[in-house]
């Protein structure tokens, strides 16, 4: 028998093991490891390269193949990205190793939130999606701010025994993911007359005659991952430059962590404003952002740590009110592939701004 509460707590913990890493402060690993930000800009540009390749052949795959394999999949990709990374020693591994954590990103990314809609929908609770939303946004801050609260433990007992005990994690993640219920938008019983082709290419157009159609969609897409893009290379970039600007070692992965917690109250907030437009909400997250990287170029780290803060809750705030609409007008039988096209833009907006904000955090 389905059990939704079941179901959306797997989900959640499965975000949680996907999350908790001491690797959460990459960016000073690598800083740590002797790359440069230019170096660094450029494993940031390879990941996303990597992933605007796969994310929507990714999305395909897990509305015709299920998505509860795709996320397993996932975790696999994960588990390989650290092996490569463990035994890396040039910025070819560490690029290679970026390109599997890409696709442990792609191939989970719309898949969790189509499982998830279509598990509510199936209970006849979708109205509570938005909440499912900020729920799992504040689990990703939350145990990525613990993370890079880490940070200083991570570079005392070095890149390759952090990297390490994410296999544990992934390992734990894959066994829980592989207890879900599967949710089919279309009955594969009735579905047995198309060839594996036949159904990749249908889903496949079928999204792109979505997208024509409902032009509303695309420009939401727009709008949130620019803001996205711009809150996620500040907190990237920031994870060297507080040190830059003086702050001792140890206080890196408290004030890392007290940015994240931004995200939380961000995602939180929104639920309090249902009414609220689109319009206000994406205005208000801009000048959040927009403080957050004004703020940076303060002498004094708090101010650039306040500012992260603030950036971080108008995007959680943003992508939580974008994912509710989104979903809703999503048909279930492209869900997973239409959410993909969302992390696509997001990708193609990160592959442009990643070396200029790597060039941009070492010159200003």
């Amino acid at each position: 028998m389905f059990k939704i509460k079941e179901q959306l707590s797997k989900l959640y913990t499965s975000s949680a093991l996907g999350s908790l890493s001491l690797t959460g402060a990459w960016v000073a690993i690598l800083a740590a490891r002797g790359y440069s930000l230019v170096e660094i800009g450029i494993a940031e540009t390879v990941f996303h390269i990597t992933s605007l390749f796969f994310e929507i052949p990714s999305g395909v795959l897990a509305d015709v193949f299920g998505r509860k394999k795709m996320l397993i999949v996932s975790g696999i990709m994960r588990m390989i990205g650290n092996i490569v990374m463990i035994l890396s020693n040039n910025l070819f591994m560490v690029c290679l190793s970026l390109s599997f954590h890409a696709l442990s990103y792609n191939f989970s990314s719309g898949t969790g939130d189509a499982l998830a809609f279509d598990s509510l929908k199936l209970a006849k609770m979708e109205d509570r999606f938005e909440k499912y939303v900020s729920n799992q946004l504040m689990i990703y801050r939350i145990c990525g701010g613990i993370s890079t609260l880490c940070a200083g433990a991570a570079l005392f007992i070095g890149y390759r025994m952090a990297y390490g005990t994410s296999l544990i994690s992934s390992t734990i993640q894959i066994l829980l993911l592989s207890s879900l219920h599967e949710v089919y938008a279309v009955d594969p019983q009735h579905d047995g007359e198309y060839g594996t082709a036949q159904k990749l290419a249908a889903c496949f157009r079928e999204s792109i005659r979505f997208l024509k159609e409902v032009r509303k969609v695309t420009g939401l897409m727009l709008c949130n991952s620019f803001a996205g893009a711009v809150d996620t290379l500040l907190l990237f970039f920031l994870q060297a430059k507080l040190l830059e600007k003086g702050m001792p070692e140890w206080g890196l992965g408290p004030v890392l962590f007290f940015m994240e917690m931004g995200g939380v109250a961000g995602a939180r907030l929104i639920l309090k404003f249902p009414g609220l437009s689109y319009r206000k909400v994406f205005l208000t997250t801009m000048f959040f952002v927009s403080a957050g990287v004004l703020a940076e170029h303060s002498a004094w780290y708090g101010i650039v740590a306040a500012g992260g803060f603030l950036a971080a809750a108008g995007d959680d705030a943003l992508q939580v009110r974008t994912n509710a609409i989104l979903q809703d007008m999503f048909p279930s039988e492209q869900r997973a592939t239409l959410t993909s096209v969302d992390s696509f833009i997001f990708s193609i907006i990160m592959i442009v701004l990643s070396p200029l904000a790597g060039w941009a955090f070492m010159y200003w």
